[in-house]
């Protein structure tokens, strides 16, 4: 039997199958928050639409956002603020478990799509503002949660939604959004 055949194909068939896995390696970690290891938006938005198109009764479409977040950053530093960026994305994601899907969208915003979550959403808001600990302090944090159903709305639309009541739950309620 002569090898030159075999590997005349089997090389460059090796050096593909190396640089694809390589590649898919590469696309999956940028779909992936380096910080919390959450989704990003493009990852997130291409899960959360096929969990909706399959469950659309079923999904609740989360947006939060941490509330004074500058003030964490600015009174103790920015490797507290990673503190608390990366406690949130523990407890979102703890909170969606196998039922769903959790992203950070950028700076201190989160998103999130759960099946049967409704009922939950308070034990989640719970969670969100209990303190998190950094060095010897306990840093005190807050979050404002927007809910939206998606059975008739796309993602963005629910999306929208949920940042209208995430606006209209944060304190003080102010009335102009940023943006």
């Amino acid at each position: 039997m002569h090898l030159a055949p075999l590997l005349a194909a089997g090389v460059p068939l090796l050096g593909w199958t190396t640089h694809s896995t390589a590649l898919a390696r590469r696309l999956a970690t940028a779909r992936r928050d380096p910080l919390t290891g959450l989704l990003t938006r493009d990852g997130f938005t291409t899960r959360a639409e096929r969990l909706i198109r399959r469950h659309p009764e079923r999904t609740t479409v989360l947006l939060i956002d941490l509330d004074d977040f500058k003030a964490v950053n600015d009174t103790h530093g920015h490797a507290a603020g990673d503190a608390v960026l990366t406690a949130t994305a523990r407890r979102l994601a703890t909170w969606c478990g196998t039922d769903g899907i959790a992203a950070r969208l950028g700076g201190d915003e989160f998103a999130a799509v759960v099946l049967d979550a409704e009922h939950r959403v308070p034990d989640l808001n719970d969670q969100l503002h209990h303190p998190v600990p950094f060095g010897t302090e306990l840093l005190s944090v807050s979050a404002s949660v927007g809910t939206s159903h998606p059975a008739t709305l796309l993602l963005t639309e629910a999306l929208s939604a949920a940042d209208g009541q995430m606006y209209a739950a944060k304190p003080g309620a102010r009335t102009a959004r940023r943006r």
